[in-house]
């Protein structure tokens, strides 16, 4: 299991569970429905996080007879079942709340203490977000793009879970302060309502979206073409290589990618030569590339 997305998950799982008591003794105390609202979406956040812990145990198990690519794909299944189960249960129960308090106006108490639970739960979530961000970078700087698009592209469902799940966190945050803070002040709890359901409306996008990059991967999600370019030009490199007929550079799962290539050599090279010629290609893409788990070479005379 790679250390850093584990310990990011861990830290996620830790802080959200924390948080997640404390907001709901708050909802219970005050009787806040932003607080609710907050309540039910960090308790999804730590399903979510527990979806994401199974998916991290289970999708580096090695590869067996039964499923000789390995189990990488699990990954994307345990990650999708969070984001289906987990966040939409906390996005419809935030958007029942709000619109509850909405059409059936209730009193607030105890704002210090609301106040209080948010602040602590910010600290938390800027904790988790802040791990999550520095191992986002480190895979942005190393597939050489933006941070913002690392996170939609990366095959890392749990980095990317954990990832959007503590953006939408701190957001959530400050939408239930902003709600508790214009209730007191206008004695109305319309805009708590108005902050659950933003809540809710929030918990869906990211759901959604989760549910979209997790399917195009269960799918079998294609390495961007700048990457597959790079392994084409590899392979041309080298003038043994004739062409490239068929290139397919795709993902097993998060940093496991397997590449399938059919070429044609030039007819002159002895068997000795082209299994020379094949060995050495698989150790330059290897050494090249520490995200390539498998490599499979077919080779033919040219022409062929």
């Amino acid at each position: 299991m790679p250390s850093e997305t584990s310990r990011t998950v861990v830290v996620a799982l830790a802080a959200g569970l924390g948080v997640a008591i404390a907001k709901l003794f708050a909802a219970i105390v005050t009787g806040s429905p932003a607080m609710t609202a907050e309540a039910s979406h960090s308790f999804a956040d730590f399903a979510n996080d527990l979806f994401l812990l199974v998916a991290q145990l289970r999708s580096h198990r090695a590869p067996d007879d039964e499923h000789p690519f390995g189990y990488g794909r699990e990954a994307y299944f345990w990650a999708l079942l969070a984001a289906l189960g987990a966040f939409l249960a906390g996005a419809a129960f935030s958007l029942r709340e709000g619109i509850n308090s909405l059409i059936h106006p209730v009193a607030t108490s105890s704002f210090l203490l609301a106040y209080v639970v948010l602040a602590v739960s910010t600290v938390f979530d800027l904790v988790s977000f802040r791990q999550s961000v520095r191992q986002m970078v480190e895979g942005a700087r190393r597939n050489r793009r933006g941070v913002l698009a690392h996170a939609a592209l990366t095959s890392d469902p749990m980095l990317r879970g954990v990832f959007n799940e503590d953006s939408v966190s701190i957001a959530g945050d400050l939408a239930a302060f902003a709600g508790l803070a214009i209730s007191q002040g206008t004695g109305s709890s319309v805009p708590q309502g108005i902050a659950a359901v933003v809540v809710g409306l929030l918990l869906v996008r990211i759901s959604l979206r989760m549910v979209r990059r997790n399917h195009d991967f269960l799918l079998g999600q294609p390495v961007p073409l700048a990457q597959q370019q790079q392994v084409r030009d590899f392979l041309l490199a080298r003038p043994e290589v004739t062409a490239v007929h068929q290139l397919l550079v795709t993902f097993l799962g998060p940093d496991q990618v397997w590449i399938l290539a059919r070429i044609s050599v030039r007819p002159s090279l002895r068997a000795d030569e082209v299994a020379a010629l094949v060995s050495d290609l698989d150790a330059g893409i290897h050494q090249a590339s520490q995200s390539v788990s498998r490599i499979d070479i077919i080779t033919a005379g040219e022409g062929t």
